[in-house]
């Protein structure tokens, strides 16, 4: 028995990178994987919008380009042509890293009268240069080794996860909104029945040795967690009928502008999306029986950092904001043991199709939030699992431990005492501004500066 198949026996899965599904299993799992990243690509745009004033029009344009390009950046990634992309089952889609600082620049041009249109063309403009530094970084094997061991893709890996949780245990509960708007309504029985019903449904399904069931145990748990929220009243069909019937995307339709001063934040974003993207192509790789060390590895490293600068590149073009690998689609590969990259082309059309047409995105949109928490609970919580287990496969010795603390305890730190970095200067304020950039890059610094001991063990 070769290694490739003795790593894709232990992780358990069906159809490897290379297999081609029957069209059925590819169309169940590519819908799987979209459900659980729709929300993650529509909620940038909603929330850049809504902080920034923008008319209804262009956030309603800024939705449909997000899962157009996101279509595109997919696309290329799965595709791996020469040196972009991956060859990993690894989606794209506009990044939240981005977000404090993207609004911080759309802030910035409003306060100096600049109009909406100005916004979005600063925004492009500045990420549509910064991308050039993570293209960059894609192009340095040695430091891309050196910076990101296993050990370090280890933990980004289970801090992405860990902090996902907090977004599936929400809407679990019943959604942001409700807790914000009605929090007698928050963590109510109907809803934590609704959560409990889609992740037992998935629980139950994913143990069955039928491939056909396995392979579509989320989407069955979805699907089922949506026709008893309609039932109950949940979901809010009428909202599909303001959606257009076409939605063009149109290159530079606001234009681009640059402003030098935003420029270096937006590339200090840029470094630590790297970070994340390291953590993220690790994951991805074990989860599909292929190597986190070694050439293969680093050339996947390399192609798919290098997409996510390209897409960004394409996403700023279209006056979208900069895009990231999806950390969530690695609890589907895991749950559904279906590693094939060829599914992420499936899921690139439907994005494109989303895109152009809206009214097929927006039946996504209405699903209630605690059908979607029953489903990302788990599916986040396989993602931390999966670093742990890149941790796992590495040697734990005191210098691993100091590395594992500090870099936890940093990152949490940063998610539970938000004004950690509040005094600090606008570059490193960015750096807890979230656990995974925080305990990410104390990360690489503390695997740079701690040498290591021969009697460490």
């Amino acid at each position: 028995m070769s290694r490739s198949d003795i790593d894709l026996k232990n992780a358990e899965i069906i159809y490897g990178l290379e297999s081609r599904p029957p069209f059925v299993i590819s169309t169940f799992a590519a819908l799987q994987h979209l459900m659980a990243m729709f929300v993650g690509i529509i909620t940038p745009p909603i929330i850049i919008a809504q902080t920034l004033g923008l008319p209804l029009e262009m956030k309603a344009y800024l939705i449909s380009i997000a899962l157009f390009v996101g279509g595109i950046g997919t696309f290329m990634q799965v595709s791996m042509w020469g040196p972009i992309g991956s060859g990993l089952l690894s989606m794209q889609g506009v990044s939240f890293i981005f977000l404090g600082t993207v609004i911080g620049i759309g802030l910035s041009v409003k306060e100096r009268g600049g109009s909406p249109e100005d916004i979005i063309a600063t925004i492009s403009g500045v990420a549509f240069m910064g991308a050039f530094v993570q293209i960059g970084l894609s192009r340095m094997a040695r430091l891309l080794r050196r910076l990101f061991p296993p050990l370090v893709a280890g933990i980004t890996v289970t801090l992405v996860g860990l902090s996902l949780i907090q977004v599936g245990i929400t809407d679990f509960c019943g959604g942001l909104n409700v807790k914000l708007s009605s929090p007698e309504q928050y963590a109510d029985l109907e809803n934590l029945g609704l959560g409990s019903l889609v992740l037992l449904t998935i629980i139950v399904l994913n143990r069955s040795s039928n491939p056909i069931i396995r392979t579509s145990a989320v989407i069955c748990g979805l699907s089922l967690g949506y026709v008893v929220a309609a039932f109950m009243g949940k979901v809010d069909f009428a909202s599909l009928s303001a959606q257009n019937a076409v939605h063009l995307p149109q290159p530079l339709k606001y234009g681009l502008m640059f402003n030098v001063d935003a420029l270096l934040a937006m590339s200090v974003v840029y470094v630590l999306s790297t970070v994340e993207a390291v953590g993220d192509l690790a994951a991805t790789s074990m989860l599909s029986g292929r190597p986190v060390e070694g050439d293969e590895y680093i050339r996947r490293l390399k192609g798919g950092v290098c997409c996510d600068g390209v897409s960004s590149i394409i996403s700023s073009l279209f006056n979208s904001t900069p895009m990231a690998i999806f950390a969530q689609n690695n609890g589907v590969i895991q749950i559904t043991g279906v590693a094939s990259r060829h599914v992420g082309k499936y899921i690139a059309v439907l994005l494109v199709i989303m895109g152009i047409f809206p009214l097929v995105g927006g039946v996504f949109a209405i699903i209630p939030p605690p059908v979607l928490g029953g489903a990302t609970l788990l599916l986040f919580g396989t993602v931390a699992a999966a670093g742990i287990k890149i941790i796992a496969a590495t040697r734990i010795d005191r210098r691993a431990m100091i590395i594992m603390g500090l870099s936890f305890g940093m990152g949490f730190g940063a998610a539970f005492a938000p004004e950690l970095g509040r005094n600090l200067p606008g570059i490193f304020k960015e750096l807890f501004h979230s656990a995974v950039t925080a305990g990410g890059m104390t990360a690489i610094i503390a695997n740079l500066c701690i040498p290591a001991a021969g009697n460490d063990g």
